[in-house]
C-alpha cells in the first residue's frame, strides 16, 4: 500500500522567520516547555508577537514556575498547533526573561488582567525566544482538499502527496 507524503523543505533565515511568523501568529497559542530533560514543565501561552529578528513573545509573572525554571536553564521548547488549517510548528531556541517597561507597555493586553492587577503589576515579565531551530508542516491546500488526497492514497495504494510540505526550521 502506498503512503502519503509530504514534499520536505528546509528553511533557513530570512525564509524560516517568515513561516515561524505565519504559522505561529496563525496558531495564537502555545504549548511553552522549560525544564526540559528533567521533570518537564509545559503550560499554555498566548502569544503577543514575533519580530522582524524572529523572537517570540510572551507575558509571564515574575512568580511562575516557568520564569523560575528560566532562571535556572535559559532552553525552552514551543509547541504550536492550527488543528483547522493542519499546520503544526515546534521551536526550541533560549528565553530570557525581562522587566523592561517598554517592552510590557508594548506587549500587554487587557486579556491580561486576568492575571495581573493592571500594566503596573510588578510581577509582569516578558519572555523572549530567540529560536534556534525547530520543525514544521503547512498545508499548502486547504485542510478539506489535503484530507481528501489522504484518503484517496489510503484507499487506492497510490503514493500521493498530503498537501502540504514540511522541513526544518534553522534560524
Amino acid at each position: 500500500m502506498g503512503q502519503a507524503q509530504s514534499p520536505h523543505k528546509d528553511l533557513n533565515g530570512q525564509e524560516a522567520i517568515e513561516t515561524i511568523k505565519k504559522l505561529t501568529e496563525k496558531a495564537g497559542v502555545c504549548f511553552f516547555v522549560t525544564n526540559i530533560g528533567k521533570n518537564a514543565h509545559s503550560i499554555p501561552m498566548s502569544l503577543q508577537e514575533v519580530d522582524e529578528e524572529g523572537t517570540l513573545w510572551f507575558i509571564s509573572s515574575s512568580e511562575s514556575t516557568h520564569n523560575e525554571n528560566l532562571a535556572k536553564d535559559n532552553t525552552a521548547q514551543l509547541y504550536f498547533l492550527n488543528n483547522s488549517s493542519y499546520e503544526y510548528v515546534f521551536i526550541q531556541g533560549k528565553a530570557e526573561v525581562s522587566k523592561d517597561r517598554a517592552l510590557i507597555e508594548k506587549y500587554y493586553s487587557h486579556f491580561a488582567d486576568a492575571w495581573f492587577d493592571g500594566k503596573d503589576d510588578p510581577r509582569i515579565t516578558v519572555i523572549g525566544v530567540k529560536p534556534d531551530d525547530g520543525y514544521y508542516y503547512e498545508t499548502k491546500d486547504n485542510k478539506v482538499f489535503a484530507m481528501a488526497k489522504m484518503v484517496f492514497a489510503a484507499v487506492t495504494g497510490a503514493k500521493t502527496e498530503d498537501g502540504g510540505v514540511e522541513g526544518g526550521l534553522n534560524v
